[in-house]
């Protein structure tokens, strides 16, 4: 078994769940514009930076959209939820023990630096984080890309082959494993609704999960036997 150099975490829906609020407050300005939009067409938007989610939510309530009004009537909404979100179960935890048992640790996300710096700091986070990857720290390049990934791994000296990603969506995992990662998919009450089936592992909560378990999910070492033939 190889052993477990660093592991990196996807940001909203894996470590808090900003995705639940931010649909409603979009369910609310589309609604005011005439439009529908359904948790199950929301789920196909997450994971995805600003442009493409943006896309993909034109696609999801079958419209164009007024981008400037919709963001407009988002921006008008009460959003003090952002600032008492707590993490999501198991995630202290499980970065207190992987930051004790040595592990290097870092976060790979769509979103901008400035949102995931504040909140990492607010839930008192941001001390087991050596790397924190974001869309402004790798050329504005997002999910399903692997850039954040490759990012991320590369300044925490990692071997890919030796890291996991925790990851919420289908875009997140496209990146990781593009990047070499071994995912761990942790649904979220909106990626529930879509196929997280590229990778083969699955937990409900990381409550469950433990270094030694990460270790377990990483392929085996490649190791080169010396040639003790005599010549």
């Amino acid at each position: 078994m190889s052993e477990l150099e660093a592991v990196v975490f996807d940001f909203d829906g894996t470590i808090f769940d900003s995705e639940t609020p931010i649909y409603l407050c979009s369910a609310k300005a589309l609604a005011e514009m005439g439009h529908h939009l359904t948790i199950e067409g929301w789920a196909t938007v997450v994971g995805l930076g600003e442009d493409d989610s943006f896309a993909a939510l034109e696609r999801a309530v079958g419209s164009s959209i007024d981008r400037e009004e919709f963001e407009a009537r988002y921006d008008a909404q009460d959003r003090s939820w952002r600032d008492q979100l707590p993490p999501l179960p198991g995630v202290a935890r499980l970065a207190a023990e992987l930051h004790g048992a040595g592990i290097a640790l870092g976060v790979a996300s769509s979103s901008s630096s400035r949102w995931v710096d504040v909140h990492l700091e607010r839930l008192g986070l941001a001390g087991y984080f050596q790397v924190v990857a974001t869309r402004d720290r790798v050329g504005g390049r997002t999910k399903p890309d692997p850039a954040s990934y490759r990012h991320a791994v590369d300044r925490l000296g990692a071997d890919p082959s030796c890291t996991v990603a925790i990851e919420d969506s289908a875009p997140g995992i496209a990146a990781a494993q593009g990047a070499g990662l071994t995912v761990v998919a942790v649904p979220s009450d909106i990626t529930v609704h879509t196929d997280l089936t590229a990778t083969p592992h699955h937990v409900a909560s990381l409550e469950v999960v433990t270094s030694a378990w990460l270790a377990s999910l990483l392929p085996p070492s490649s190791t080169v036997r010396p040639n003790t033939a005599s010549s």
